[in-house]
């Protein structure tokens, strides 16, 4: 008789995948100041010892999640990228369905941000840790602009990706602090935005403008070392 899926994955893997989902699921239902690492541990059925063996402390879990919600914005958003070459229509999926991913923790997000804010806090968005995750929205945008129809010249490949991060994340900002109905004004913020980038693409191309567009994405590349 041959093993069940599940029999033969080694029971470390087990434990440590039943504390993340547990964590998880934490932060959705109660947010980051009320999930602790022993109401995880009682709620995963282990000891607090074997919850930090697996994750040294709260923030590593909250990595996690930060690794969930970015694979679930890879998920949603590439299907809708194939339905488009438009930049701006790219640009516009790639930030509606990252905001869709945060919506869940809305109500929790200002607890995260003051968790976040300290530039030495490893789960700051822009620290070392949180690389992982970064990458993948940073991926997202170059898929984005790479298949586009309306190419940018050559010389922006490199940095536009990660300015294009910068803007999320203060949009993200944006959104912690709204309060109006479906996040109304946030998605009248970006609207507004991709509008004002639609009309600014052809004055890109030009080559009078091509030296301060690189310079001032390299300054947001040095904001973001």
């Amino acid at each position: 008789m041959s093993s069940s899926p599940v029999s033969t994955i080694p029971k470390s893997e087990r434990t440590r995948a039943v504390i993340r989902d547990v964590a998880l699921r934490s932060f959705r239902e109660r947010g980051y100041d009320h999930t602790t690492i022993r109401l995880i541990a009682e709620e995963a059925g282990v000891s607090v010892g074997t919850t930090n063996y697996h994750f040294a402390s709260k923030n590593d879990l909250v990595q996690e999640l930060y690794l969930d919600v970015q694979q679930a914005h890879l998920d949603a958003a590439l299907p809708q990228l194939e339905a488009t070459t438009d930049l701006v229509e790219r640009l516009g999926i790639v930030y509606r369905t990252g905001l869709a991913q945060l919506e869940p923790y809305h109500r929790f997000a200002p607890e995260f941000l003051s968790a976040a804010v300290s530039p030495r806090s490893s789960i700051n968005p822009l620290s070392g840790e949180s690389t992982e995750s970064r990458d993948i929205v940073v991926a997202l945008f170059r898929d984005a602009v790479s298949g586009a129809a309306d190419r940018l010249p050559p010389e922006f490949d490199h940095g536009l990706p990660s300015a294009l991060l910068l803007g999320h994340l203060l949009l993200a900002l944006f959104w912690v602090y709204d309060t109006s109905p479906d996040r109304e004004r946030t998605r009248r913020l970006l609207d507004r935005g991709l509008r004002l980038l639609k009309l600014s693409l052809p004055l890109v191309r030009l080559r009078v403008l091509r030296k301060p567009l690189r310079e001032l994405l390299d300054l947001i590349a040095e904001v973001q070392a």
